[in-house]
Parts: structure tokens; sequence; C-alpha cells
């Protein structure tokens, strides 16, 4: 479920739709946060102290089926709360935060490490050097150790007002969005040279008939997530495409077809 905050009564209301979404498909939590946890390296660890005190620290981690890798050394503190204590969770922040950080993306993922054997730990290895090249200088020192995080909770957080919780299994099943990590190339040119075709999107699709102006924020594999400036305020919403999308390469026929439904349901209302 995607919660919301309350009015605390002098904040300022956000426009709700005047008509119906027609398609608000978007990535579930365990898919949004596959995908953060796909977009970077780098992360926050928190583990715990032999006196029980948390302890914050910044790593860096590789992804084998999802269950982040670390490499870690026991000169560390964070290194030796790992092998007193396997309970241990990563904040992830997705890259290219806007101006205001709280309303950016990021996740939590918790659960506990386990030291891999066998082919596993081979994988995990390989895993954590593919996502940090430089850690071939030390990952086979003597007092260095990889980890695997077994994730066991998620937590996702999408900016104000969005956030949700994820299992173990769904975060698991899910696999990173294709189109997340590639579409802001894809977003410009919607932005400078279809302006007006947002606008209609947002008008016929996105339940905003008297939007005023639109502009794209994200393209995933599911739609695009709008701005929507209105006489009555500026809003956020969603807009569908038809079917899922599985490549940059399909994302311009997925949003020309938005663009066709938005002119003609604009033309019979």
């Amino acid at each position: 479920m995607t919660l919301d905050h309350g009015d605390p009564g002098d904040a300022p209301s956000i426009p709700q739709p005047t008509a119906p979404v027609a398609n608000p498909a978007r990535p579930s939590a365990a898919e949004e946060a596959r995908t953060v946890a796909a977009s970077t390296n780098m992360a926050t660890l928190a583990s715990l102290s032999e006196d029980g005190t948390p302890w914050a620290s910044f790593v860096t981690y590789g992804l084998l089926e999802g269950q982040p890798v670390l490499c870690v050394s026991k000169m560390a503190e964070h290194g030796r709360n790992l092998a007193g204590d396997p309970r241990a969770s990563l904040a992830i922040v997705a890259p290219d935060m806007p101006a205001d950080p709280l309303a950016g993306t990021r996740i939590t993922l918790a659960g506990v490490v386990e030291r891999p054997v066998g082919a596993e730990a081979d994988a995990a290895r390989a895993a954590h050097l593919a996502a940090v090249p430089a850690a071939k200088y030390y990952i086979d020192y003597s007092d260095f150790s990889v980890w695997v995080l077994r994730v066991r909770r998620v937590r996702w957080v999408g900016g104000y007002g969005r956030m949700d919780s994820a299992t173990a299994e769904q975060y698991a099943e899910m696999t990173p969005d294709p189109i997340v990590p590639v579409a802001a190339g894809a977003i410009t040119h919607l932005n400078d040279d279809h302006a007006p075709a947002l606008l209609a999107m947002a008008q016929a699709l996105g339940g905003y008939p008297d939007a005023t102006e639109a502009s794209c924020e994200r393209a995933d594999r599911y739609g695009l997530d709008l701005r929507v400036v209105t006489p009555r305020g500026v809003a956020r919403t969603r807009v569908g495409y038809v079917a899922p999308i599985d490549s940059i390469d399909e994302l311009r026929a997925a949003t020309v077809e938005l663009a066709k439904r938005s002119r003609g349901m604009n033309q019979t209302s």
C-alpha cells in the first residue's frame, strides 16, 4: 500500500484528480527496491557493536540475485560487528537526488549476513568485483571477508507520501526496471519537444482535465510520472502505457500510442 502523510493544517494542499486516471499502473515496492539496489554500488551499513549500540558506516556492495554482497575488513568496526552479530541493514539512496533530498528515492534492506561457501562464494566474489572493480586490490587480503546480506525485509520510500514495504520473497522474485536507468535522454526529449503531447496525456489520461502544463519526471516499464500544473496548484499523476515495455527501444512507440489515445479522448470530450 502507498501511504500519504496527513495535512498538518498549514501545508499547501495538493490538487486531486477531477477525472479518472486511465491506467495508474506502476512498479511494486519490490520492483522499485530492486531497481534502486541495482542503480549504485554504495550504501550505509547498519551493524551492531559488541555493546549493542548501532554503528553506521559507508560501504560498497555488489548484487548476487538481488542480495547485497559486502567485502569488509575485520580491522574495521563494522567488520568485527558482522562477525559478532549477523543482524544488519543497508540504506541505499538512488543516484541523481533532487534538490530536496527527502523528495528522492531510497530503500532499506534488512536481514542477516552470512559467509557464502562453495560455488556461491565464487559467485559472490565475482558479483562484488563486477560492481566494485577497485576491490581487486584488497578482496583477497587475509583480513577481508565477503558477506552476503540475506534480505528478510524491504522498505522503499519514493519521496514525500510514497512509501511501501515488501517481503523477502517479493523482493527476490522481482528484477530491476530496465527503463529507469537509461531513460534520462528520452525524458529530456519528451519535455523539450513534446510538451503539448504530455499536456494532452495529463488532461485525458492522468485525471487532470484542468491542467495547463505537464512535464515528465520519470519513465519506467509501466508508464510515465508527470508533474502537472493546474489553476488549483501543482500535482503529480501517472500515465500508464497500454502494455508494459521491456527495453528503452520500445519507449518511443509506447509514448506515441499514449499521445494518440490522448488526442482521441480530448477530441471526443
